[in-house]
């Protein structure tokens, strides 16, 4: 994103003349609410990960099946994602620090509930509403931060704001598999609810009160258009959660699937009508906006599917436990940081087609050993490099679809296409666990509750195989697809 010009929500400022003289005096403590924001942030994000290594004794406790636990993943990124660019709007409307707050509240509350949880239609609602907070949170913190700050310093915000995304998503996996292990599950949402409370204390004193509502801002609010595209991909979900189990030419399969394509159809009639759209969808006539999404979207659907089926793998396959499980997974989460960190600096200097066919290649050929594991294939000599190799390749296209994006359109635009990119984000995370879990649904069931057990790796060398062939497939469409310049990276933060 530009830090001048683009406005954190998914749209350009209103004022597009306005000039440094017009920015707002800084906080006074600004560098404090950034700390408190970022901590608030860095829950959001490990929430996405966090709960797989816990999803087998979950399973165990609650009585759980495939398409349960596949719920309690997709449930938050479904949510998360598709309010996100309502949330950025009812920030506008309201005021950042209220939606701030009232997200942060929701968020709080929603993590009690899923811990004390008892049942799946508890344990998923609850997922839901924290992915209802996480869209109220997000856009409303990263506005504070781009509003707080100015000039060179507003880059080092970023960059910490970055940095929190990526750190966030790759310790989850560690950090839930000690709680799961240590006091239980419960706790990879229970660490939540302290935390919560004591930011919900201190940032009222950090950040001020915003200007009165803008009720015609308020009254031009898509939520038509929301509902639309949240229940369009979750149809989508359905449909392909439903197929693992049902088969695919079963009618209710069927029927999700043909309701997905005709929500997705009236959102985009919607969005075309609507005075105030939530997404304007003449940003995916932008070549880079389109390239940027592409690889965010699957981006997140390969690393989040490497997480979701390495934690199945390994405790129901392997017969590991929750916390050797974390540790197997702290390689991987290097990986992804030296692949973010790499990116960035190639892809200024050898351009974005260069590093996103680099990127989708390497992850490729991490992929292909985890499709021809064996039920006794070495853990530590197979499993784990393949899946750091890959995560090098995953970390890399991140940077590159969020520069691509972001730096390669009009500064005015930049709003607009982080907001489509951080939507494309969420879906990819929601659609790579679903597609995984139906076509892994054998390996699954035959290892939960089982420890290792013969033939149980079958489904999940089929789910590898699958993403080998999207990340190889994706690697080719980079080369038509994405523009070959170099992006100006200066003051472009990671998408979330």
């Amino acid at each position: 994103m530009s830090a001048t010009d683009a406005h954190p929500h998914g749209h350009p400022h209103s004022h597009p003349h306005a000039g440094a003289a017009q920015h707002p005096p800084p906080l006074p403590r600004r560098w404090a609410a950034l700390a408190v924001i970022c901590l608030a942030q860095f829950m959001l994000v490990l929430d996405v990960t966090v709960v797989n290594v816990a999803l087998p004794d979950m399973a165990a406790e609650l009585g759980l099946g495939r398409a349960a636990l596949t719920w309690v993943v997709t449930a938050y990124t479904l949510a998360f994602g598709g309010l996100m660019l309502l949330g950025g709007r009812l920030a506008d409307a309201l005021g950042t620090r209220r939606v701030l707050l009232a997200g942060l509240a929701v968020f709080t509350a929603a993590s009690l509930v899923t811990g004390l949880a008892q049942s799946a239609e508890l344990l998923i609602g609850g997922r839901l509403a924290q992915g209802v907070g996480a869209a109220l949170l997000s856009p409303a913190a990263l506005a504070v931060v781009t509003t707080s700050f100015h000039g060179p310093e507003r880059n080092r915000a970023l960059g910490v704001w970055a940095a929190i995304g990526g750190t966030g998503s790759a310790f989850g996996v560690l950090i839930g598999g000690a709680l799961t292990e240590g006091p239980g599950w419960q706790w990879v949402f229970y660490v939540n609810v302290p935390v919560g409370l004591a930011v919900l204390a201190v940032l009222p004193a950090l950040v001020p009160a915003a200007a009165a509502p803008r009720a015609r801002t308020a009254a031009r609010l898509d939520v038509p258009g929301a509902l639309l595209v949240t229940t369009a991909t979750g149809a989508l979900i359905y449909g392909l959660v439903r197929a693992g189990d049902e088969g695919w030419g079963d009618a209710g399969t069927l029927l999700a699937l043909v309701g997905s394509a005709a929500s997705y159809a009236a959102f985009a009639a919607v969005e075309r009508a609507s005075r105030a759209p939530l997404m304007d969808l003449r940003m995916l006539a932008r070549r880079p906006v389109v390239a940027g999404s592409f690889l965010m979207l699957v981006a997140t659907a390969l690393l989040i599917s490497f997480f979701f089926l390495g934690s199945m793998y390994l405790q129901h396959a392997r017969g590991f436990g929750p916390l050797k499980t974390g540790l197997a997974f702290l390689p991987v989460a290097v990986g992804v940081g030296l692949g973010a960190h790499l990116g960035s600096r190639l892809v200024g200097r050898i351009g974005s087609r260069a590093c996103a066919v680099g990127g989708t290649a390497v992850a490729t050929a991490g992929a292909v050993p985890l499709a021809l594991l064996s039920d006794d294939s070495s853990v530590y000599g197979v499993f784990v490099p393949g899946l750091v190799v890959a995560s090098l390749g995953v970390g890399a296209v991140f940077v590159t679809a969020t520069t691509t994006a972001l730096a390669m359109v009009a500064h005015e635009e930049a709003g607009l296409a982080s907001g489509v990119v951080n939507t494309f984000h969420e879906v990819g995370a929601s659609v790579g666990v679903a597609v995984v879990s139906t076509v892994a649904a054998a390996g699954i069931g035959a290892g939960a509750g089982a420890g290792a057990s013969a033939g149980a790796t079958a489904g999940f060398t089929d789910a590898y195989a699958l993403l080998a062939v999207v990340a190889g497939a994706s690697a080719l469409v980079s080369v038509a697809l994405v523009p070959r310049g170099r992006p100006d990276t200066t003051g472009v933060p990671h998408a979330h």
